[in-house]
């Protein structure tokens, strides 16, 4: 993700309105390495900002994913979660907690069978792996 200064020029020139809140949320989200889901967002600044919606904060999600400035992982069609690193990368998710980590996308190489290549050119692609992680383990 680019950083909040660079956000505010961008929604700018799209003609969407920088007010505090959202300000906040790109803050929230700069750097960020957890993947926090926007009810974890919403928790977030909902501490200086009392009186924001949650509604506010999907709808700039939804914004920011559609400029290409966060990517939004689906654990389940319930559970999203939102990435500022929008480098080619891969997750591995905790099935048991949903904590997320990154994996280095060179360290995945996919190899696409030639009939799919024959009908699409890849641009882009994501691996999500699923397990379980050592903290959850070590519960069981």
């Amino acid at each position: 993700m680019d950083t909040s200064e660079n956000l505010i020029d961008k929604f700018r020139r799209k003609s969407y309105k920088i007010t505090p809140q959202r300000l906040g949320i790109f803050k929230i989200l700069e750097g960020n390495l957890h993947h926090p889901s926007a009810e974890d967002i919403f928790e977030k600044i909902k501490k200086t900002y009392p009186t924001i919606s949650f509604t506010t904060v999907y709808k700039t999600l939804d914004i920011l994913e559609r400029m290409g400035e966060i990517l939004k992982i689906t654990i389940d069609d319930e559970r999203k979660h939102y990435d500022p690193n929008t480098e080619t990368h891969h997750h591995i998710i905790c099935l048991e907690c949903n904590k997320i980590s990154d994996v280095d996308a060179d360290s995945v190489s996919p190899q696409l069978p030639d009939e799919i290549l024959e009908e699409f050119t890849p641009v882009r692609y994501h691996v999500s792996f699923y397990g379980t992680c050592k903290n959850c383990l070590s519960r069981q």
